[in-house]
Formats: structure tokens, C-alpha cells, sequence
């Protein structure tokens, strides 16, 4: 390896441009026709393979098929382009030159791997098949070349167990509790008196061999095909099949992989982990994948082949202790280590497989990783020149920072709770819930609101769904590159994998561990930061980010997580044009969203003031009033209470700007709506349960949404807005007497029509005028609307001959659209992502070819009368990543969120800019 020259590039290099009908790409003995930056075309996999052959990495010969025949196949009912057989056979002549052996030979026998490759790595959610040439003549070639029986006859079972489950389809049967192959396997070695695969003799996988084929024949009612080329194009066909079977799709729905993309399939030469004790397979990371930190990181097998250490059937080996058991081929990994993170300039995800103590690398990827590892990675890879600021934030998923805001377990707490086991550390954080033994259970219970943890002895694809509904996962077997561990660090979930103390028993429904037995149902608690594993319920304590930034009980010094995080973010704001304000109705709120660089306030929603205290009572009085004069009585007592919540938020807000919604929710909501409360309220009031009773009826509407609100009530009742007005103002006059800037800006919810602003604009100036006559202070001010109605988006040039700013409140904007209710299109949102009519929840992501075109008819509009007006979001979608760059690319000033999710929205704007530069 040290001999050997290497490209260390600042990325991959370049081929020529692909041939028209080309569907064939073929690498191998230091040449491939592919390379780093095809990955369109050849799926991740492929091109990574291409790349790596041409810097002089030991990359077993082999083909791709490009992912231009998957779209071809899907579109002509699953056939292929008449070009692909010769492609195909002619690769396989050069894979043949390469190796010195030929395909179904009786001498020198070829046996191939067939792997998925998608343009985006989709780490278990596609289909493999291993050891493909391996039949009743092959294995005793093998057996008798290798002089080592037990490895040809080891092989030979496996690959009919892939290739029964991938391509001919063996399931279980309805009420099986174990998959078919599996189960002949403990049968096998429950007769044998053994524990481990490993233990079996030549006779008991002879034995396997023979009962499997008899499966695959009773299951299905053909016969395994002898012959090996039939094997390959099944198993081709089975690859790109799996692109479209359930947990892919689950998979892309949940990452926004476009289903046109398609998969590559990668033809490869096998060699062999499983040869006996000079051989060995394994996953490594560059860096540790968890969190961050620049060491090597993984786990190998020795006599095992890939599957069996991302399967997590066995629990392996760190990979350090290769050292000491292959001293020469870890020496060579930890070079190659290097020169794959030099060369792709980020920490990547590489398979290895030792054939007989030579070391072949059969894969890298950029590896998946926590949100605390994406910014480790970028900030210290940045430090240490590899790559640039710009790059750093490009490349880090903006949800994944919500990763190291979130709660990790109270040391305290900790060392009162019941610990019974402990495991990998896979996935940082805390996490706590009900114990739950599937991933059906885990999605059942999640959808009633239930916290679950899935329990599994380990996890498989398959259990995709209950992963995503789960708050975290614990394994009892497999290691850090388990299925389990690679899916976890890339949704953020928390993760113990590994932890071999656990007995679980899916049929008593029981996990037992420390003398404790815990049943379905029961809480569990697990620290993915330190592999531990805790029965009942642990309390959560604040992130070290949010210990320094708003606990403040934590020195910034003393947290390496925060220094990155606080570089990150600092380069971030430079570069960013979209300005990030929060949403925020109280002090404290404004006080943490400003710790985490909120430019100011985006939606103050005044009516939530009204609910806190005697306050409620006032302002029940003012909605069961029947006169002008009893409301503004009532509205009199809320005045001060308004007053001082504003000048709270004013001085909290030093300077920043706010943004503050008059009353928008119908009046109903603020009544009680059970007789013990009406009764209460009756008696608080002097008047009538009757009377009560009566003003609810009258209050109550068909369609709430739609009815009585807004800028509606500010119409019928303009006291009401008056006093909202002075509340704003008077403590504007308080706040600016002290000495600090105040820069109010004022919008009136739900404006359809011109004129509805007109008046209510003609209130909050008549106010302000009382106001700065009455205080002797003058103050700067904004009155604007919101953006949430069609009509106003299409008449948006009228509006803004009176608004001085607009901002779009996407979630009433997308229901009023779209014809949704966002509470009630839970029923049936699922179905309609699953039937792929709607791409991703329209209330999560803004609808860019529907809500998103009302948008930009207004923006239009809006600056044919006033070009210089001020633009904004302050929707829900103001802290979505994707949504946030569509605000950018719409020209918005600024978006609004909620206090914690300010930092994903700051970097998402970041790479909203950094995308825009580079066009």
C-alpha cells in the first residue's frame, strides 16, 4: 500500500463523457471507464468503486450497470435495452482477464457479489446477493482449489439463502416468529449441540445446503438454478426490483431520495472474509461516525463475510484489536484511511474483506453521522484545511443541529435510576419510552401519542417504520455498523446496540437484564453517549449548547460541543442574507431565541397573553358583553396586562424588531365549554349559567377557520383593536423612556380585502398619535399584514398600497390552499405520501408548486406598488430547511420559528446563499 502512487485531489477525477448507448462501466486493474463524479449514473457505489480503482486503491475487478437501464426497466415493464447483454457479457470477459478466472469454469471458478448502488446512499434498504456462481459442482472445485471444505461449503449456503429470499422470494408464513432460513439454521445447530454458524461442521452445512434447496423448492415449487449465469441476471432483476420494494420508498419518502433516480447494480469479484483464520471482513469509519472524533472507528469479523457484521448476527470486534490479529492488514487500512479522507475530503464509510491476509476494499462512502458528528467533522476539517468554511456548512444537514440541541440524561438522575445492561454507544442523546418487541407495535403506539423504545435482539430493514417511530433503539446483539447503529446516526435517533446482557423474548414479550425483567409496555431508558442501558424512567437535562446559551450553567469554555457549534454558526451568520427572527410571546421566549441569534421577533401572538391567570376571566368578560361600553370595560382591565407583557418582550428584545399579530383566533375558544366551568365563570361574573350558555351557542361556528376571526373581529369590534394598539404603544413609550430602542411592527391577521386594512390601519395610527401626544415619545413603527388567504396573495399590489410589510403565515396559507384542515389531514396525508400524489406533509414542508406559486404572486404584486416592502414568513415552515431555502430563492428579508429551532433555520439560509453564489 505505502508504495503505491495515490491521487490525493481535492476530488474526484474525471472521465469522459459516458457514450450514448453505453450501460456497461467497467473498473478493475487500475483503470475504470467510471469515475468519482458520476454518481448520476452510476449510483454512489459504482462511482466510488471507479474512483478508488483509478487512485490505485485493491478494489476487486468488477462491472456496473447504470442506473439509465433501472428507469428503462421501470418503464418498459421490466425488461432491458436490447445493448445490455453483450455489455454485460463483454464485462464479464474483462472482470475474467482481470482475475485470471472464468464464470461456471471447472477449473478456476468466478464467483461474483451483486449490490444495489443508488445515487444517494440508502445503507440496508436495497437487496444484496453474495457468493453468486456457487453451485452443486462449483463448491467442490472450490473446496478442493481452496483445500478448505468448510469455507466452500459455508459459502455455498449462504449464497442460497440470499439468492432464495432476494430472487426467488422464500418469506415466512403467517405466524412464523422467525425468518425460514434462520430457523433450519438453529435446527441445524440445535442438533449439532453448537451456538455460533461457525461451530457448524463440513457434514451440518452440507446438511444446510440440502435443506435449503428442499425450502426454496417447497416454498416456491422451483428448483435453485445450477446454472450460474441464470443466477446473475436474477439477481440482477432482484436488484433493481428492490428499488421500489416498501422500505426503500419508506426510505426515500423520509430523505427526499426521487423515486426517477433509480439504482445502480454492481457486478464484483468476491473474495472471501470467510476463508478461516486469516481472513476477516469489516465496516470502518474514518472518524468515529458518533461523535466526531478523529480516530479510527469500526468492527470486524474474523471467518465472516459483510453480511454478518451489518446484520449485527454476530457482535463484532473493534477494529483496533486488528492490530494484534493482523498486524500488516490493519497497517494497510489505517493508509488507506488516509487516503480516502484526503481524497474525498470528508470521514467515509469503508467496507474491507481480508482474503488470507490480503486486504481488499470493497466499498466507501461518505459515512452517515449524528448532527454532534457533522459538526465536529466540518469544523475540525476546516481547522485542519481540508476543507473551506463554505464547505463545512454546505455539507452538514440543518435538522441535524436540532441532534445536539436536544436533552441529554441528568447525571443525578442517572446515579439514582436502575442500570441493567450496557452496549454500544451507536447513537448520542437520551432517550425514554415504552418498551415495544416490533416495528408494527412501535408505529401503533406512536401514532396514539405513546413515547416507545424499540427493543429488538437486532434489527433489520424491515423494521424501518418502527425505527422512525420510535424515540430510540436498543439491540441486544450487533455492533456500531449494524443496521440498527448506520440507520440511527442518520435520523438522529438515540441508539445502544450490542448489549449482550439483554434477554429478549418475544413471545412472553419480556426483556430481562440485572435481575430485572421488564414487559411490553414498561418504560426503558437508554444513553446512546455512553452505552448505557436503564430500566423505568431517567430525567432529561438541557444539551451542553443550550447549558451555555440559555441555562447559563455551563462555561463555554468547558464545552468542546459548543465551540463547534458556536464556530459553525458564526460563519453561518456571515454568509446567510436571510435574517432569522423567532416566534415568541413571552419574555423568556425572546430571551432564548435571541441566546441562539434570532434577529428579532416574527410572530408575537397576542391572544396567547389572554389565557395566563385572572386575565382569561377579563377577558371572558369582554366576549359575553353585550354592549360597546361593557366590552371596552372589560378590554380596560386587559389593557394592563397587555401593556406589561409588551414591555417585557421590548426590553428583552433591546433594539430587535417585533413583529406583533392583533387577536386572530375565534372568540369561542377563549369560553368554557363544560357546566362546572360555565358555572364558575357564572359566579366570577354575576350573571347567568344560561346567559353563558346562550353567548357560546351564539359564538359557536360550522367551520372556525373560516369564520369570525382575524382582522374580522378588529372590523365588528374595532375596541378591541384599539386596545391591542394602546397596550403596544404605551409600553413602547415605558420601554424607550429607559433608554432602550423600541421597533414595533404591527400586522393584522387574515386581511382579504383592501379595505379591511385600511381600518384597522386607521385605528393603530389614531393610537399611536393618542399615544406619542400623551407620553411625549416618539416612536418608529410598522403596520403590515399577513400573507394567509388566497385572495390576498392575488390582490396582494391593492394591499400594499396600505401594508408596509407582508408576511406569509403559511399554515392557515396552506389550509386555505390546499383545502386541508392541518389538524384532520393526519386520516389521510399518510396515504397520499404513499401513493406518491404529494411528495412530502404540506403542513411540515411548504407546497413550492402550490402554496409556493400564491407566494410569488404576491411578492409580485406587492412590489409593482411598493418595491421596497418588507417580506417575511412566520408560518411553521420558517424553521424547515427546504422551506427556508425556498424563502431565500423567493427573496424573503427574513423567516420566523420557534426559539429552538432558530440555528437550523440560520444554517439552512447559510446554504441557501452558498447555492445561490454558485450559480
Amino acid at each position: 500500500m505505502s508504495k503505491k502512487k495515490t491521487k490525493t485531489s481535492a476530488g474526484p477525477a474525471r472521465a469522459k463523457a459516458p457514450k450514448k448507448g453505453k450501460y456497461v462501466y467497467f473498473f478493475g486493474a487500475g483503470s475504470a471507464d467510471g469515475d468519482g463524479s458520476m454518481k448520476p449514473l452510476l449510483g454512489g457505489k459504482g462511482a466510488n468503486l471507479a474512483e478508488m480503482t483509478r487512485i490505485g486503491l485493491p478494489v476487486p475487478p468488477g462491472f456496473t450497470i447504470s442506473t439509465e437501464v433501472c428507469s428503462y426497466y421501470y418503464a418498459n415493464k421490466r425488461s432491458y435495452p436490447k445493448e445490455l447483454t453483450a455489455q454485460v457479457e463483454a464485462a464479464l470477459g474483462q472482470v475474467e482477464k482481470a482475475v485470471g478466472k472464468k464464470f461456471n469454469s471447472k477449473e478456476s471458478p468466478l464467483l461474483l457479489s451483486v449490490r444495489s448502488g443508488a445515487r444517494d446512499s440508502m445503507p440496508g434498504m436495497m437487496d444484496t446477493i453474495l457468493n453468486l456462481g456457487m453451485n452443486d459442482t462449483t463448491v467442490e472445485i472450490v473446496a478442493e482449489k481452496s483445500g478448505n471444505a468448510r469455507f466452500a461449503w459455508d459459502s455455498y449456503r449462504r449464497f442460497l439463502q440470499m439468492y432464495g429470499d432476494v430472487v426467488m422470494g422464500v418469506q415466512s408464513r403467517p405466524g412464523e416468529d422467525h425468518e425460514p432460513f434462520e430457523q433450519v439454521i438453529e435446527s441445524v445447530k440445535h442438533e449439532a449441540g453448537v451456538e455460533k454458524d461457525t461451530d457448524l461442521s463440513i457434514d451440518d452445512l452440507k446438511k444446510l445446503v440440502s435443506l435449503f434447496k428442499a425450502l426454496i423448492k417447497e416454498r416456491t415449487g422451483k428448483d435453485f438454478p445450477q446454472d450460474p449465469m441464470k443466477q446473475l441476471w436474477g439477481s440482477i432483476g432482484a436488484v433493481f426490483g428492490s428499488w421500489n420494494n416498501d422500505r426503500a420508498k419508506v426510505y426515500r419518502r423520509k430523505y427526499g431520495i426521487p423515486a426517477e433516480w433509480g439504482t445502480a447494480v454492481n457486478v464484483q469479484t468476491m473474495v472471501f472474509g470467510n476463508m478461516g483464520e486469516t481472513s476477516a471482513t469489516g465496516v470502518a469509519f474514518t472518524r468515529d461516525p458518533a461523535s466526531g472524533e478523529k480516530v479510527f472507528y469500526g468492527e470486524y469479523l474474523i471467518n465472516a463475510q459483510g453480511e454478518d457484521v451489518v446484520a449485527g448476527v454476530r457482535t463484532p470486534h473493534p477494529v483496533a484489536m486488528l492490530a494484534k490479529e493482523m498486524p500488516h492488514a490493519h497497517k494497510e487500512l489505517l493508509e488507506v484511511r488516509d487516503i480516502l479522507e484526503n481524497h474525498f475530503r470528508d470521514m467515509q464509510d469503508l467496507e474491507f474483506t481480508v482474503e488470507d491476509n490480503e486486504l481488499y476494499i470493497l466499498q466507501t462512502r461518505n459515512g452517515k453521522r449524528t448532527g454532534l458528528a457533522a459538526v465536529r467533522i466540518a469544523t475540525e476539517m476546516v481547522l485542519e484545511k481540508l476543507i473551506t468554511k463554505e464547505e463545512a456548512i454546505a455539507r452538514i444537514p440543518a435538522d441535524s443541529l436540532s441532534h445536539i440541541l436536544a436533552p441529554i440524561f441528568d447525571r443525578a438522575s442517572v446515579k439514582s435510576a436502575t442500570k441493567i445492561a450496557s452496549g454500544l454507544p451507536a447513537g448520542p442523546g437520551a432517550a425514554c419510552g415504552k418498551i415495544v418487541f416490533s416495528a408494527a407495535r412501535a408505529v401503533e403506539w406512536a401514532e396514539k401519542g405513546e413515547r416507545v423504545l424499540l427493543v429488538r435482539v437486532e434489527t433489520s430493514p424491515e423494521d424501518l417504520r418502527g425505527m422512525i417511530a420510535a424515540e430510540g433503539i436498543l439491540t441486544a446483539r450487533g455492533g456500531v455498523s449494524s443496521h440498527a447503529a448506520l440507520v440511527a446516526r442518520q435520523m438522529g435517533k438515540v441508539c445502544v446496540c450490542g448489549a449482550s446482557a439483554l434477554k429478549i423474548d418475544y413471545v412472553a414479550k419480556t426483556v430481562a437484564a440485572g435481575g430485572v425483567t421488564l414487559n411490553e409496555g414498561d418504560f426503558i431508558s437508554i444513553d446512546g453517549t455512553a452505552g448505557e442501558v436503564f430500566a423505568g424512567e431517567v430525567k432529561t437535562a438541557p444539551s451542553e449548547v443550550v447549558q451555555v446559551l440559555v441555562a447559563k450553567t455551563l462555561k463555554p469554555e468547558k464545552s468542546a460541543i459548543y465551540r463547534d457549534y458556536a464556530n459553525l454558526m458564526k460563519w453561518a451568520e456571515k454568509i446567510a442574507d436571510l435574517d432569522v427572527r423567532t416566534n415568541a410571546d413571552t419574555p423568556e421566549q425572546v430571551v432564548n431565541a435571541i441566546a441562539f441569534g434570532a434577529k428579532g421577533i416574527g410572530l408575537c401572538r397576542t391572544e396567547h397573553m389572554f389565557f395566563e391567570g385572572d386575565r382569561i376571566d377579563a377577558m371572558r368578560e369582554m366576549i359575553l358583553a353585550t354592549t360597546t361600553d361593557e366590552r371596552k370595560t372589560a378590554l380596560e382591565k386587559l389593557l394592563p396586562y397587555q401593556r406589561e407583557d409588551f414591555i417585557g418582550i421590548f426590553k428583552a428584545l433591546d433594539g430587535l424588531p417585533a413583529t406583533i399579530r392583533f387577536l386572530d383566533p375565534p372568540l369561542h375558544e377563549f369560553l368554557p365549554h363544560d357546566r362546572a366551568q360555565q358555572e364558575d365563570l357564572a359566579g366570577k361574573l354575576g350573571m347567568s349559567v344560561d346567559q353563558i350558555i346562550k353567548r357560546v351557542h351564539d359564538l359557536h361556528e360550522f367551520n372556525p377557520m373560516l369564520g369570525h376571526r382575524g382582522c374580522r373581529l378588529g372590523v365588528v369590534y374595532p375596541e378591541i383593536s384599539e386596545m391591542q394598539a394602546r397596550a403596544v404603544f404605551e409600553a413602547a413609550a415605558a420601554v424607550q423612556k429607559t433608554g432602550v430602542k423600541v421597533r414595533p411592527e404591527i400586522m393584522i391577521p387574515l386581511v382579504g380585502f383592501p379595505r379591511e386594512l385600511k381600518l384597522q390601519i386607521e385605528i393603530v395610527r389614531n393610537v399611536a398619535r393618542e399615544v406619542q401626544k400623551e407620553t411625549g415619545q416618539k416612536f418608529r413603527y410598522l403596520v403590515g399584514t399577513m400573507i394567509e388567504i388566497p385572495r390576498a396573495a392575488l390582490v396582494a399590489d391593492q394591499i400594499a398600497e396600505d401594508a408596509e410589510f407582508f408576511s406569509f403565515g403559511t399554515n392557515d396559507l396552506t389550509q386555505t390552499t390546499l383545502g386541508m384542515s392541518r389538524d384532520d389531514s393526519g386520516s389521510f396525508l399518510p396515504a397520499y405520501e404513499e401513493a406518491d400524489i404529494i411528495e412530502s406533509n404540506p403542513f411540515a414542508t411548504i407546497d413550492q408548486t402550490g402554496v409556493g406559486q400564491l407566494m410569488k404572486i404576491a411578492r409580485d404584486n406587492a412590489h409593482k406598488t411598493r418595491p421596497d416592502i418588507k417580506l417575511g414568513i412566520c408560518g411553521e415552515h420558517g424553521g424547515e430547511p427546504s422551506s427556508v431555502k425556498f424563502c431565500h430563492k423567493l427573496g424573503l428579508d427574513y423567516v420566523s420559528c420557534s426559539p429552538y429551532r432558530v440555528p437550523i433555520a440560520q444554517l439552512a439560509a447559510a446554504q441557501a446563499a452558498l447555492a445561490h453564489h454558485k450559480k
